[in-house]
Order: C-alpha cells, then sequence, then structure tokens
C-alpha cells in the first residue's frame, strides 16, 4: 500500500466524489458497494472483454461518457497508448480522474458532449459508445458524429435494451400498403420515454435488438460480434457517396454556420 493512498484516504475521498454509479475496486475500497445491478460495470466487463484485443500496445482509445473511468483504465491496462475519456458530468470527470490517480494510470479526461467529438480532431483506433445512446435527446445524430469524426476502427457500442431480442430479415424495400412488418416483435424499434424510466429523466430512449443493430448499420458501422446482450463490437465502414452523414455538425473545429 502506497503512503499517498492509504485505503482510509480513498474511502474518505471517494465518499466525497460520491454517489458513484460505477462499483471501482480502488486498492481494496469499493465505490460503489451497494449498486444496485451489483458489481457494476466489471459484471457488465466480464462478459464482453474476451471480444476485444488483450493487447492494445501501440493503439488509442476513446471512451465516450466515461463516467468514472471504468472502461478507460481497463483499456490502458491493455497497453494503449493514449486514453481519453469524455463526459459531460463534472461529477463522474472528478470520479474518474481520483481513481486513474489511485491506480496509477496515465489517462485524460475532458469535460466534452458526444454532440461536440468532432473539436478533437482525431480519430481514434478504440472507441467505446457505452450506456450513452438511451439517455441522448438526438441517438442517431450521436452515431453519425462518432463515426465522421472519431472512429478510426473499433466501436464498442452497448445500450439499454427492451422488447424482443428477435431480429427480422429486412427487405431493401417496402410498398406503402405493407404495414404488418410494423407489428413484427423483431422490426426495429427504438421505444420513446417522455418522461422517466427506472427513476431516470434522462433515459429518452430503448430501443430493441433489431434497433440497435440497424442504427449502426445506418450510422456506418459493421457488427462483428454480439458477445453480450447490450453489446456490439462494430468495424467502421465507409458510407456510399451518396450515404447519410451527420446533418450537424458538417464539420468539425473552426467550421463556419
Amino acid at each position: 500500500m502506497s503512503e499517498a493512498w492509504t485505503q482510509e484516504r480513498i474511502r474518505e475521498r471517494a465518499r466525497a466524489l460520491g454517489p458513484w454509479f460505477h462499483n471501482i475496486n480502488l486498492k481494496g475500497v469499493s465505490t460503489a458497494p451497494e449498486h444496485f445491478l451489483g458489481d457494476y460495470p466489471r459484471i457488465k466487463w466480464q462478459r464482453f472483454a474476451g471480444a476485444l484485443p488483450h493487447d492494445l500496445a501501440g493503439k488509442s482509445v476513446l471512451d465516450i461518457g466515461c463516467n468514472g473511468g471504468f472502461y478507460a483504465m481497463e483499456m490502458k491496462r491493455r497497453g494503449a497508448a493514449r486514453v481519453l475519456g469524455i463526459d459531460f458530468d463534472e461529477d463522474y470527470l472528478a470520479q474518474a480522474r481520483f481513481a486513474a490517480e489511485v491506480e496509477g494510470l496515465d489517462i485524460e479526461f475532458r469535460r466534452l458532449s458526444v454532440y461536440d467529438v468532432g473539436a478533437l480532431g482525431e480519430r481514434f483506433d478504440v472507441v467505446f459508445f457505452i450506456g450513452v445512446l438511451y439517455h441522448l435527446r438526438h441517438p442517431l445524430l450521436a452515431l453519425d458524429l462518432v463515426h465522421e469524426h472519431v472512429a478510426r476502427d473499433l466501436l464498442v457500442f452497448q445500450s439499454m435494451q427492451r422488447g424482443s431480442d428477435r431480429v427480422l430479415p429486412l427487405e431493401p424495400d417496402y410498398e406503402f400498403w405493407r404495414t404488418d412488418i410494423f407489428d413484427d416483435p423483431g422490426y426495429p424499434k427504438l421505444h420513446f420515454i417522455e418522461r422517466e424510466y427506472a427513476h431516470d429523466p434522462t433515459n429518452w430512449w430503448a430501443p430493441n435488438r433489431a434497433c440497435s443493430e440497424a442504427m449502426l448499420r445506418s450510422a456506418g458501422f459493421a457488427v462483428l460480434s454480439h458477445p453480450e446482450d447490450e453489446v456490439f463490437i462494430c468495424r467502421r465502414s465507409e458510407r456510399a457517396p451518396d450515404g447519410y452523414g451527420a446533418v450537424y455538425p458538417a464539420r468539425g473545429r473552426g467550421a463556419a454556420g
């Protein structure tokens, strides 16, 4: 145990920075031991950790909506050369900076919205987009911006999902009078939450699995694997010349209008 961070000091500082959504083990001290989901997000991570490269030496990682920094730290432990975590919540960023400092991990954290990722002016080998989509008023725009500005290769995507896990094979087009497909549980559906869900007013959307996959494809990401119920490992692909992209903003830093 280092003299700088004793368990007593860690426990005291973690309590002052609470409440935590990420339960992180910091030298034997849990930041959210009473989490309603259990040892979260570690229990989630264990289900798909094997689907990602174990050695990230020389790679760059962007963690969008990094919260307390759990995934950013896991990527740094795998040897990533550069890890950047962004979040719009200053309380979460303070938690992430503290956790990384205790663990001795060199990670940068910045306050930034997913809608402003174009301002970063760089692409990353691995982009985490975990637990963000359903909190956004404009989810497809966010995916478009991730594709257009920051994703170079892999995207690790997760969203809360509700509805059927079935995925209906879709035809390229349907006639106007064909309406039965919309009632099929396997048709892509994005459920809108007008008020609250799970006592959280920022829960705006709940896609079914078919919708998650369809939105990823529409934004220019090919689904490589589906290692966990809500997690998709994707690869960025180039859109066709006439494909749709981010409607706003069209460019990153320095764009006019």
